[in-house]
Formats: C-alpha cells, sequence, structure tokens
C-alpha cells in the first residue's frame, strides 16, 4: 500500500499540471511569433543623414566649400555644392558649421593594438620568434580594448594597418578599424600585405680595441660572409615558396590526391600569386636597391617601408613603380654631411621623382602611443615642399591603395564608405581638433583616456 502511494504521489509531481502545460504552450506560441515577425515584418529603410555647411576635402576631387555629404546607412550617397546644399531634405539634418570634413585617416605599418605599455612585457605582441614566419596573422592579437586606440581615433584616424615584426618574413597585416567589440568586428580586410624585412646589408667597421665585449668582434670578412648566407638563404626560402604555389596550381588540375597543406608555405600564396604587395622593409640604399632588383628578377609587386635613403634612390623608384611608406619625418638626418632638413625634404623629392608616398609612424617602441601624431609627418612635409594635396593623400587615399580597399575607403565619394571626420580647423594644423567622427555610418565616441583625465582634474576642488 505504501507502495503504491508512493508511486501515486510520484507520477502527480512529475506529470505536468494544466498550467504549466498552458506555460509551455503560451512559451512556444510566443517564440513563434517573434521568428515570424523577424522574418516577415517589411525592413524599416536607413536612416538618411545630411552633413551640412562644412568645407569637404574629397580628396580624389575639388575641395568644395560650404558643401555637404549625404549618407545613407554605411555608404556616401552623393557630395553636394553649396547651392545644391540648401535643397537637400534628410532624416537627420547635422549642421558642421564650417568645419572641415575630412575622409578617414589610414595608420600604415602599426603597432596599435599589438602593444600597450612598452615597458611591460606581457603587453607586447609585436613579435614573432623565428626568422620566417609568413603564417602569422597580426589581425588575431589585436586587443580591441587597447587604451591608444580611442587616442589615436581621437585625432582623425579611422583604421590601421597592425604589422607583425622580427625575423625577415615576419607575416601578415590587414586593415582593420579603430571601431568595434572584436577583432573580427574591426578587421575589414585581411590578409592585406606580407612584411619582409631586408637583411642589413652593412658592415661593422670598429677596431677591435673600441669593443668592450672583444668576443662580439667579427672581422669584415666574417660579417660579409655572414651577410652572404643570410640572403641566400632568404632568396632559397621565396624560391621554395614559389616551387610549392607551382605544385598547388598543379594539384588543383590534376587528378592526383592532395597531400596536405604546408602551413607557412600556404600563407605565402596570395603574396607570390600577387594579389597582396609584400612591404620590404628597407632603410639603406643598398638595401633597397637589392630589394628592387630582387622584385624585379622575381617579378614581385613590393612596397618600401621606412625608406630612410629611398630619397637617394627616387629615380629608381620611379622608373620600378614602387611606392614608399615613409617614417622618419621627425628623425635626424642618417650622415654627417646631409643637411638638417634631409628628412623633411624626403617626401617632396619622392614625389617629384613621380614615387606614390604616404605616412607612417612605425611601429616600433612608442610609435603605437604616438599614431594620433600622424597627421603632422604630412604637415612637416608640406613645410617643406610637399604640396598639402599630396600630403593629405598620403594619409588618405594611397593608404588606401596600396592595401586594396581604396574603392571603399580613402576619399570622400558617391558609393565609398561613410567614414570620415569632423574637424573645426585644418587637419595638419596641430591647433585644429576633431569634433565628430563616422565609421561606416556609425558616430563613434572620440572619449579617451586623455579627455578623461582632462575633465577629471580640470573639475579638481580649489586647495582651501
Amino acid at each position: 500500500m505504501a507502495s503504491n502511494a508512493t508511486a501515486w504521489t510520484t507520477k502527480l509531481m512529475t506529470s505536468p499540471t494544466p498550467n504549466q502545460v498552458f506555460r509551455v504552450w503560451s512559451s512556444s506560441f510566443s517564440l513563434f511569433l517573434v521568428i515570424a515577425f523577424l522574418f516577415l515584418a517589411p525592413r524599416l529603410p536607413a536612416q538618411t543623414i545630411f552633413l551640412q555647411n562644412a568645407i569637404v576635402h574629397t580628396i580624389s576631387g575639388d575641395t568644395v566649400t560650404n558643401g555637404g555629404v549625404l549618407i545613407n546607412a554605411d555608404k556616401i550617397i552623393r557630395v553636394f555644392n553649396a547651392q545644391d546644399a540648401q535643397t537637400i531634405s534628410a532624416d537627420t539634418n547635422i549642421d558642421l558649421k564650417g568645419a572641415h570634413l575630412y575622409p578617414g585617416l589610414i595608420a600604415l605599418d602599426s603597432a596599435l593594438g599589438l602593444t600597450e605599455i612598452e615597458a611591460i612585457r606581457a603587453t607586447q605582441d609585436t613579435t614573432e620568434v623565428g626568422d620566417y614566419t609568413p603564417d602569422v596573422q597580426s589581425w588575431i592579437s589585436v586587443n580591441p580594448d587597447s587604451e591608444l586606440i580611442p587616442v589615436a581615433r581621437a585625432n582623425g584616424i579611422t583604421h590601421f594597418e597592425p604589422a607583425p615584426q622580427g625575423g625577415f618574413v615576419a607575416g601578415m597585416s590587414a586593415v582593420m578599424a579603430l571601431a568595434g567589440w572584436t577583432t573580427e568586428q574591426m578587421t575589414i580586410k585581411h590578409p592585406a600585405a606580407l612584411h619582409v624585412y631586408w637583411p642589413y646589408m652593412g658592415l661593422n667597421t670598429t677596431p677591435k680595441e673600441k669593443f668592450t665585449d672583444k668576443s662580439k668582434f667579427k672581422s669584415l670578412e666574417d660579417q660579409a660572409k655572414e651577410r652572404a648566407a643570410k640572403l641566400k638563404s632568404f632568396e632559397e626560402f621565396f624560391l621554395e615558396a614559389r616551387a610549392y604555389a607551382r605544385e598547388r596550381d598543379t594539384l588543383a588540375k590534376s587528378a592526383r590526391p592532395d597531400p596536405g597543406i604546408n602551413p607557412p608555405w600556404e600563407a605565402m600564396l596570395p603574396a607570390i600569386r600577387g594579389d597582396i604587395p609584400l612591404m620590404v622593409h628597407a632603410d639603406d640604399v643598398r638595401e633597397i636597391k637589392a630589394a628592387v632588383k630582387w622584385a624585379n628578377t622575381n617579378n614581385f609587386k613590393i612596397i618600401i617601408v621606412g625608406g630612410l635613403d629611398a630619397w637617394r634612390v627616387a629615380d629608381l623608384l620611379a622608373t620600378n613603380k614602387i611606392p614608399v611608406i615613409y617614417e622618419y619625418t621627425f628623425l635626424q638626418p642618417n650622415h654627417d654631411s646631409d643637411a638638417y632638413d634631409e628628412n623633411f625634404r624626403a617626401p617632396e623629392v619622392l614625389r617629384k621623382a613621380g614615387v606614390i608616398v604616404a605616412f607612417s609612424n612605425g611601429a616600433r617602441g612608442d610609435a603605437a602611443s604616438l599614431a594620433k601624431n600622424l597627421p603632422y609627418l604630412a604637415a612637416q612635409a608640406v613645410a617643406f615642399g610637399l604640396p598639402e594635396s599630396d600630403a593629405l593623400k598620403g594619409l588618405t587615399l594611397y593608404p588606401a591603395q596600396l592595401l586594396g580597399v581604396d574603392k571603399r575607403l580613402g576619399s570622400i565619394e558617391e558609393g565609398k564608405e561613410a567614414t570620415l571626420f569632423a574637424c573645426d580647423g585644418d587637419i595638419l594644423d596641430i591647433r585644429a581638433n576633431v569634433k565628430k567622427m563616422w565609421i561606416a555610418g556609425k558616430e563613434v565616441s572620440l572619449e579617451s583616456r586623455h579627455t578623461r583625465l582632462y575633465e577629471k582634474y580640470k573639475n579638481r576642488p580649489l586647495p582651501k
């Protein structure tokens, strides 16, 4: 009897009551209604935004005074002149009151997101171990919560290229937006370039007696042999990569079983096939000349990065149509015989020769924390002869072209992404301040650690 009672009680407790059944049915029906609404409800049209009364620096064309830009979702619909702008009606009208409107700046060869505090090793993720690591993907290591990202964004930078370092073939870079919760949301193109660090071509002529550690002394002959060995290893690496690419192409056309991929060689395929450029980091004249010869021999598409002495071989670079990402505007002259302004004038020397010049802070040392100063590299070159239009292109359109995203970024044109910012003056003027910014049509915050500290200490109580 007791056993039957227990069984009956258990059954009663586990069987659903009418209320429980109704609640389950009600929840399921509600979920069905939500799903049906999402699939069947008409999509609301995107809100249009009209940025009016601005000095529009289109970059690719003329500057429009008292013009306007119509945005729909994440695209630029049209750029209007002063007369036509008066007739436009949009869902949201933003009066910029004479501010300068620019396309977002692009920071090439950057360490943004890969480093935070230079003196703390745990915050460094710029360099991989090994001389040949083409399969390294820099964008995966970017920290979306880096405090340096909002600081750079606050001065007009909307996109950047995190560059891997270390060895001779350091890995792949990408194009990333300075907005997004995750690296996946921030990345708009990957891979964008393969980074190659050309072997050092110089010889140390310091006498042995002047070495503090005599064991580190190497004769000129030994140094020359070591340099030759590095160059040979470098060239053989690319020969093997080309052989692998040919084998993969052959396999794709044949019925032979695929033996599987080799990750480093597989990563090299976009560069070997010419789908992305090789960014060759080279500063010395000998390094640049050797890199140009090597690229011509192997039919590689290269970009010189750094380019300290690039102006000395400007004609060679122009003849071979090799762009330069110049990083040394504020560096002291490289040789005792150089004039004080050699690095200030270098971009104009290159431009006059017919070389495309883009600007970068570089990726070493404290460059990430100073990424916000990118506009002033171009401004200094303007002060020493570079036309302002070319300086602005070196911050916007040229970087977009080099990274293969110029159909999306780099200028204010119909059909391009609505990534731009409003500034209360000329962006090349250090006194100007960025007031508003839109990335892919969405306004982003210009708050940073700098602005928070400014507000905090501006409102500090006065001493009693």
